[in-house]
Order: C-alpha cells, then structure tokens, then sequence
C-alpha cells in the first residue's frame, strides 16, 4: 500500500511513471542494498578502530583505503564497460556474444590487478609515507595495505561478475552474494577487534570475507545452481571451453572500458592531494575528512542501484533500437535518484553530531567530523543525480565525457579550492568547498551532456548488427 501511494504520487508529479517505476526499483533495489552491506563494511572498521584504537588508526586507515579505491576503481570502469556491451548484446538476443564479452572481461581484469596487487604489498610502506609522516598512521596505513593488497583481485572479479548479472537484469543473486560477504565481513571484523587484533583485524575480515563472494559468485556465473528461492545461474556465462579471445569485442570493450577507468582513477586520484592537505591540519583533520567520505559513500549506496538500472534499462532499449524509450527511462532514473539521495542527505544533515559520535569521542574530535559529515551529505546528493546520469551515458556506451567532467570538477576546480585553504584564512573549509564543487562540476557537465541526445548517436557504434 504504501509503494503503490509513493508510485502514484511520484507520477502525478512528473518524476516517473509506474511502469519504469516497477523496473527500475526491481533492478535497484538488489543493488542499493548491496552497496549499503558493501559500504556498511568500511564505514563499521572505520568506527571499530576509532573506538578501539583512536584516531590515529582511522588516519592510518584513510591512507590505506585511498590505494584500495584507487585499485577498486579501475575493475570499476572495467566492470562498467562490459555492463554496457552485455546488456546491449543480451537485449538484442546475442547470449553467445555477452558471454564473449565476460571473457575478455575475466582475463583483461586479472592482467591488470595481479601486479597492481604485488606493488600494494611489496611497497606498502613508501606508498603510505607519500600521503602522511607521522610514525602511528603510518604504520596502521601499512598493516592494513598488506594485508588486503591481495583481496584486490578478488574484488575484481566480483566486480565483474556482479555487473554481468546486472546486465541480464537480475541483481536479486549478486544482492544475496554480497549482502552476505558484507554482514560475514563485519562479524569477523568484530570478532578480530574484541580479540585485540586491532587494524590488522578488519583487514583480515575483508580478506576473507572477499575470498568468500568470489567462489559463491562464480559458482552462479560458471551455470552452476543455487539453493536459495529467487537465485539463479547466470545466463550469461564465463566457460573455459570455446573460443577466450574475441578481437572484436575485445576492442569494444577496452574502447568503452578504458574512458571510465580513466575517470574512476581521476575521481580518486583526487584524494590523495586532498588527503595531504588534510594532513598539513593533523591527525584529527585527516580522521574527520575519512569519517565524513565514508558516510557520503554510505549514502551514495542508493546511486549503486540508479546507476545500475540506468546502465541496464537504457543499455537494454537501444540494443532492441528504442532510443525514444532510453532516453525516458535515463531521464526518469535521474530525476528519481536526485529526490531519493535529497531525502537521505537531509536526513544525515540534521543528525550529524550524533553520527559523529559512532566514530569519535573527543570533543574537538566531535566538532570536526560533525562538520564533514555535513559536507559529505551536501555532496551525497549531487554525486546520487550524477551517478544516474552516468549510468544511463554508460549504457549506452558514451563513456568519454563523464571522465571529461570528473577531470574538470576534480582538478580544474576542486584541488585549487582545497590548496587555497594552505595559503589562505579559508584553511579546513577549503577541504569542504573542495568536496562539493568536486561533485557538483562533474554533475552539471554530465547533465549538459545527457540533454545534448548525442550519447544516442555513440550507442549506435556497439549495438547488435540486426539492430
């Protein structure tokens, strides 16, 4: 009752009707719950070694997790790139095709994160001292660094394996999947900790918990059975018989990959200038800026379901040739995703001094992360609109000028509002100034972009032949 009364109303007021409705929060909602088991994970080690720790340990965190999600960005775009060309081939009845495309997919991702892995763990140490010098968050950076530098590949391909799901419409079984490892991670993340293990406690649960998603995942994706109701096989499968290289493809995939790589890695890269600019402010800075990312993200777990059903919806109407009906359900996503993310943030604004207090106990350690924590739902909101446009220009291949507008709002104008705070009375807000603009720039291109009708036109070049 309460659904068909939101449905009726978010129609009588123009946002989307309730047959794309009915789509899209069945593609989204597996995801959104996903991203929040995910995200829950990080944000639960981050307040685990505050309490346990201080926050010396969640600077130390915050260096570590800038590598992580450096790494994890780029399978990513790699993910997002092969979401594109299977969803477009699945709509348009080439299974044999999509099934070509996680191929390349598996072999193209395990190139790239087996020696990014080996550098993480070998050179774990320099690699933390870029970003901070103080003895303590260093070495809680490294510890954790080295442990989960292996983790990497698994992501990888569970990244992958999830967005091959995504692509033939079913996120109800990778949902399971990694709901699962994100509740199994936070159990052992807790059970380490209280046995005193300290930051090499939860890197140990996201190792082991990441493990664990990648051999139930793939079972599904090999075509193998499931025993719980509403899970299924992948009908798009990865084999090792028949042919594993396909040139075509192959090239499809790097061409439309390659640009959303590029710009996951200029979306993170951006934290490491950030994160030294916070360091020059001290420990407590760096520690609240990390509390503050890791509600955000938290907050964006919703744009993990917009962006998906964006992606998927109007990938699948223009590989069938529709683009009249692409073009309502990307409109219809973002607009939708915008209202959500407004609520949530709104919501994480008015009570962010309590949700300070999950993470810090210190008076002056309180004031600084409330701060960011209101920031990071400002940006929650922008980033939420934006990811649903992403999603939709992705869907339909258009890949390049979402990394356009991340290089832009990122380097061209949220880096030097962060460094005016080193040389001016701005000081910390330039690190909240630089926060927004970074994703409200990227937003407002993007939404340029998307009225142009042009990623139209690009989708044309990736669609199945009969179309």
């Amino acid at each position: 009752m309460f659904y068909q009364r939101i449905a009726a109303l978010l129609t009588w007021v123009g946002v989307i009707d309730r047959e794309r409705l009915d789509r899209t929060v069945s593609l989204s909602w597996p995801r959104i719950v996903t991203g929040f088991a995910i995200m829950s994970k990080q944000t639960v080690d981050l307040a685990l070694v505050g309490w346990a720790v201080g926050s010396a340990a969640v600077a130390g965190l915050a260096y570590a997790y800038a590598y992580w999600t450096l790494g994890k960005f780029v399978g990513i775009g790699l993910a997002g790139g092969a979401v594109a060309l299977i969803s477009q081939n699945y709509g348009g009845d080439e299974t044999g095709r999509a099934s070509l495309v996680v191929k390349q997919g598996v072999w193209i991702a395990l190139a790239i994160v087996i020696p990014v892995s080996a550098v993480y763990g070998l050179l774990a140490e320099p690699l933390i001292r870029v970003l901070g010098s103080e003895p303590v968050p260093v070495g809680h950076g490294v510890t954790y660094l080295v442990i989960v530098a292996p983790a990497l590949g698994f992501e990888y391909l569970n990244l992958l394996m999830s967005r091959t799901y995504a692509g033939v419409g079913d996120t109800f079984t990778p949902m399971i999947v990694r709901a699962t490892g994100g509740v199994l991670n936070i159990l052992l993340s807790v059970a380490f900790v209280l046995a005193g293990m300290g930051v090499a406690g939860v890197a140990l649960g996201t190792l082991i918990s990441t493990a664990v998603v990648t051999v139930v995942l793939g079972w599904g994706v090999l075509g193998g059975s499931y025993p719980v109701p509403g899970m299924k096989p992948s009908p798009v499968t990865f084999s090792f018989g028949g042919p594993q290289i396909d040139r075509e493809l192959g090239t499809q995939l790097v061409t439309v990959s390659a640009p959303l790589i590029a710009r996951g890695i200029g979306e993170m890269a951006i934290i490491f200038p950030l994160l030294w600019i916070a360091g020059t402010f001290g420990p407590v800075v760096v520690a609240a800026f990390e509390i503050g990312r890791r509600v955000r993200d938290l907050l964006v777990s919703f744009s993990w379901g917009f962006s998906t059903a964006s992606s998927t919806l109007v990938g699948q109407e223009l590989g069938g040739g529709d683009e009249t009906e692409a073009a309502a359900y990307g409109g219809a996503i973002v607009r939708l995703s915008f209202i959500v993310h407004f609520a949530a943030g709104a919501a994480v604004f008015l009570t962010a001094p309590w949700i300070a207090r999950l993470f810090v106990s210190q008076p002056g350690e309180l004031a600084q992360a409330a701060v960011f924590v209101r920031v990071s739902a400002v940006t929650a909101v922008l980033l939420g609109a934006n990811g649903a446009l992403v999603g939709a220009l992705r869907g339909a291949g258009d890949t390049r000028w979402p990394f356009v507008a991340t290089v832009v709002g990122q380097y061209a104008v949220a880096l030097p509002v962060a460094a005016a705070g080193l040389v001016s009375p701005l000081g910390v807000a330039g690190l909240y100034g630089a926060l927004v603009l970074g994703a409200g720039v990227p937003a407002l291109i993007n939404v340029w972009r998307y009225r142009t009708g042009e990623w139209k036109v690009v989708s044309r070049e990736y669609r199945p032949k009969s179309h």
